[in-house]
């Protein structure tokens, strides 16, 4: 059985495929709920989410007990926010009657959230955006207005504020996003399908936590796209590995490189596809490389400070490299 067609949605509307795909979202949502209480079965779980939320509570109760020590204080904020919803309804009205209206909050024009079209054009959404934002801006008003804040629980208040406001947000929900609803019925729910089957599998990839990937992980192989200058370590200890790269001319400078990654990222950014490869065209450009390669830490390392990975990262490879070259100064690159 087929709906009749929208264009705006990109065709009919299946209605036997829309269900079947409900029924296959609920099911990998089955997953991603499993996949989350596992560890909690096995006790597996740590206290730190609970210590993270009592964080939170402690820091936005500071906010709090500005505003309610004084009720007359509190009440002039609850007016705010009234008469800015009220001043939204009636721009809603005017707008009804075909009456040209400028809108009560607009969003920053860095804000792609709401660069869908319909956002404006459509009275219901631009009602739900607006609402929004003046929400939103209250909220920011709550933490940055309070004062007797020290600036350290200041930033954090704004911090968990604007998470708070960035995860109510309509774009994030289906029946409130336009742009969203449109996909969701032009691809009959297959979006929504997909879309929890790879919940479920971050989920899994982070014992119990979301670990939410920023690239398809099978799009990357080592030694494909990923990783393919020739190399080998050359020094190695508790924190880093040192690679030094293969020469690629005849003839190199005198004055080696010291490549130093952050230590939440990879080295081998630095050398993706030969095309891409920033350590490739640096031996082509007759140097010798050198990159450390931070190890992936755990329990063993959690008494490592700061002095350690310094000591222990690129002074130790200044070291080994002037071993291994006869070269006492280095050219180092960090990003």
């Amino acid at each position: 059985m087929r709906a009749p067609s929208d264009p705006s949605k990109g065709g009919a509307l299946d209605i036997e495929e829309f269900a079947k795909n409900l029924a296959r979202m609920v099911e990998a949502g089955g997953k991603a709920m499993a996949a989350y209480l596992k560890p909690h079965e096995q006790n597996r779980t740590e206290s730190r989410h609970a210590e993270q939320m009592g964080e939170v509570v402690r820091t936005l109760g500071q906010v709090a007990e500005y505003w309610l020590t004084d009720p007359k204080r509190a009440l002039d904020l609850q007016a705010n926010l009234g008469k800015a919803y009220l001043d939204l309804w009636a721009h809603a009205a005017r707008r009804m009657t075909g009456e040209p209206t400028k809108p009560v909050a607009a969003p920053d024009p860095r804000d792609r959230r709401f660069s869908d079209p319909e956002w404006s054009t459509n009275q219901f959404f631009d009602f739900l955006k607006q609402a929004y934002l003046l929400t939103a801006q209250w909220a920011d008003r709550l933490v940055s207005d309070a004062h007797g804040l020290d600036p350290h629980t200041r930033q954090k208040a704004e911090f968990y504020m604007r998470q708070i406001a960035n995860a109510i947000a309509p774009t994030n929900f289906v029946l409130t996003n336009p742009e969203l609803l449109r996909e969701t019925f032009a691809s009959n729910a297959e979006n929504l399908v997909r879309g929890i089957q790879m919940l479920a599998e971050d989920i899994t990839a982070g014992g119990g936590d979301l670990r939410l990937r920023q690239s398809d992980p099978s799009k990357f192989e080592v030694g494909r796209n990923l990783a393919l200058s020739p190399g080998k370590v050359v020094f190695e200890n508790e924190l880093m590995q040192l690679i030094q790269y293969a020469p690629a001319t005849e003839t190199v400078l005198k004055r080696p490189m010291l490549i130093v990654p952050p230590w939440i990222n990879k080295f081998y950014i630095l050398d993706l596809t030969p095309e891409k490869s920033f350590i490739k065209w640096c031996v082509d450009q007759g140097l010798t490389v050198f990159v450390i390669s931070w190890v992936n830490p755990d329990a063993r390392l959690v008494r490592k400070t700061f002095e350690d990975y310094v000591r222990e990262g690129p002074l130790a490879a200044l070291d080994a490299i002037k071993r291994a070259t006869g070269e006492s100064k280095t050219h180092a690159v960090g990003y």
